[in-house]
């Protein structure tokens, strides 16, 4: 006998051959629709009127079997009464704790410290991450609640574009110059210019920064007003689209330090209408540019939730809009929309109530989140870890990848 046999292992038939061998089917198993207990606070910091749920989306979870509670009051500065919740089969809650006994927080401001002493491991909290009254200290003590916090912006829908912030744009985009319109008149402190043209003299001057939703519903405004518009971007496929939408030629530029300073000077209006998609807003105008206006011009900085487009920028209220630096009224106030609450909270609702509907047929948001790639983006605090790369430069905190957490812990 050779070597070779001798040193041939014997291997028994059923381990060679069991490929050969008839297999069970292996069937996909369906996720048991899980009903939702959602909470609706009051809306407490700054002057928000909207609210994250009106009654008809109310009353659509309610007809799917979820449970959702509303404090008392919550809609109350749009124009809701607890009475109309009730009819929708709400329960009515008269103190914030009853409120954050859900599983599911929706706000339309972000929570305060003590909204969030109140919260517990694994709830899941879907409201704005306004990045300038944020710190480090809020974003810990989510991490130490472990609670699942999705930041409201930064939700992509299946066409990968962030819808709350568009349909928030877009009231942003008209808000923004209205307001402006008003700010320039005598009686709110501006040099009393009327925004639009009439005959014999000269039209306002509006410079748009950004050409993205809140520029284009800015300039439709604007132009409807018979106002002279200059826009610019970097992005010179959104310039295009936006001079498509409006369907009239416009002046467009790339943002070019030269040319943007020279519009300037002679703006009356100046809009911050920029949107970024991970962090802060990039500072494009510097306080040189600002000293440059001419006195009474008005900027509106629509991108102050994200931080703003202006170095002289500063969050304002709706107690104190507005302040004056260099001559130049400024309008920083981050919930523009919140101007026109009924409104924005029907678009706000619209949105997120078939991602609540879904998520419920689904199993729960966390297995949403595992197979929804654009909902996964919203997240910023999952079960004590934060999940922002951006958020975790920013205030020097390890940030660890979602899809990672995700994939363990399911």
């Amino acid at each position: 006998m050779s070597d070779k046999q001798k040193k041939k292992i014997p291997i028994p038939k059923e381990f060679t051959e069991q490929q050969f061998m008839p297999q069970a089917e292996m069937l996909q198993v369906s996720n048991k629709p899980n009903k939702l207990y959602i909470g609706i606070p009051k809306e407490i910091t700054m002057q928000e009127n909207r609210v994250a749920l009106v009654p008809s989306s109310v009353a659509t979870l309610i007809g799917h079997g979820h449970r959702v509670v509303v404090e008392s009051g919550a809609g109350q500065e749009s124009s809701y009464s607890d009475h109309d919740y009730s009819e929708t089969g709400a329960d009515i809650a008269y103190s914030a704790e009853q409120v954050y006994k859900a599983d599911v927080i929706i706000k339309v401001a972000p929570p305060t410290q003590a909204e969030i002493e109140l919260m517990h491991p694994n709830q899941i909290l879907i409201s704005p991450l306004q990045l300038p009254i944020i710190n480090a200290d809020y974003i810990n003590k989510l991490r130490q609640k472990r609670v699942i916090a999705l930041a409201m912006e930064y939700i992509k829908d299946e066409s990968d574009t962030f819808p709350i912030v568009r349909i928030m744009s877009e009231m942003a985009g008209i808000s923004a110059m209205l307001t402006a319109a008003e700010l320039m008149a005598t009686t709110s402190g501006g040099k009393g210019v009327l925004l639009g043209g009439i005959s014999g003299v000269p039209s306002a001057k509006v410079v748009i920064l950004g050409a993205g939703i809140v520029a284009e519903y800015a300039t439709r405004t604007a132009l409807g007003l018979g106002a002279e518009v200059r826009i610019f971007d970097n992005n010179i496929y959104k310039l295009k689209r936006l001079q498509n939408q409006v369907g009239r030629p416009l002046y467009t530029s790339a943002i070019n330090p030269h040319y943007l300073e020279a519009e300037l000077i002679y703006a009356d209006v100046a809009i911050g209408a920029m949107h970024s998609k991970s962090g802060r807003t990039p500072i494009v105008v510097s306080e040189e540019m600002v000293m440059n206006m001419k006195p009474g011009a008005v900027i509106i900085d629509v991108s102050i939730d994200q931080g703003g487009c202006f170095a002289t920028s500063e969050v304002t209220t709706f107690d104190h809009p507005t302040f004056s630096k260099h001559e130049v009224i400024h309008y920083c106030v981050p919930n523009i929309a919140s101007r026109v609450s009924r409104t924005a909270s029907v678009a706000v609702s619209n949105i997120l109530t078939p991602i609540l509907l879904k998520a419920g047929s689904t199993g729960s948001i966390e297995h949403l989140l595992f197979n929804n790639h654009g909902l996964r983006h919203g997240v910023y605090t999952y079960k004590g870890c934060l999940t922002n790369s951006y958020l975790g430069e920013r205030f020097s905190i390890k940030s660890t990848d979602l899809d990672l957490l995700i994939t363990s812990n399911l």
